[in-house]
């Protein structure tokens, strides 16, 4: 569905001009040549359901997060001053949680002719179950440092979509805007753009 080297040249010039911090070269070695990150999908059936879906999603976010961040009202409200580098980390590597945890499989569907045939489609198969926000955080600190912000932001990042208890999603994007603005980017991604 997508140019996968297209996807991967975009990303790579995105994080190569912003993240800059300790680690950011070891962890971009990570996502280029250690891992599925490029070729996974960004879910089995719904946004990004094809290879490079995950690539593509984290571009997304970055785009809708950026532009989020940019408009008059919300920088003359909240007066948010965050870097180049705080807004291309949180949004391209907030879904890291789900590299390697799709496999491809095959399964008997009736096609356009009323026939069976075999078809292929991706099964989640998480290896380390650790939650989904606070895995990419766990991820992400293997090679570099976050801020509490930067941190939250991803932990949080699936906003009142995800299984936590309201109150504590409310507090939470409340406390940090960063939080609340990627979880913006990322529903805008998922269900606007995709």
């Amino acid at each position: 569905m997508v140019d996968i080297e297209a996807v991967k040249k975009e990303f790579t010039e995105i994080y190569k001009a912003n993240i800059t911090r300790d680690g950011a070269d070891k962890l971009l070695d990570y996502l280029t040549n250690k891992c599925d990150f490029f070729t996974a999908p960004a879910s089995t059936r719904f946004h990004g359901s094809f290879a490079g879906g995950l690539a593509q999603h984290s571009i997304n976010v970055y785009h809708c997060l950026k532009n989020y961040l940019e408009r008059p009202r919300v920088k003359e409200v909240y007066k948010l001053s965050y870097t180049d580098e705080q807004i291309a980390l949180v949004a391209l590597l907030h879904d890291m949680c789900k590299i390697d945890c799709y496999k491809t499989e095959m399964r008997n569907v009736k096609n356009e002719q009323g026939k069976w045939e075999s078809v292929p489609f991706y099964k989640f198969d998480d290896e380390l179950p650790y939650g989904h926000g606070e895995k990419s955080v766990y991820m992400i600190c293997g090679f570099m440092r976050l801020s509490r912000e930067e941190a939250m932001a991803i932990r949080w990042h699936m906003g009142f979509s995800g299984t936590e208890d309201n109150n504590t999603v409310g507090k939470a994007l409340e406390k940090y805007p960063l939080a609340f603005a990627l979880a913006t980017a990322d529903m805008e991604a998922s269900y606007f753009l995709e």
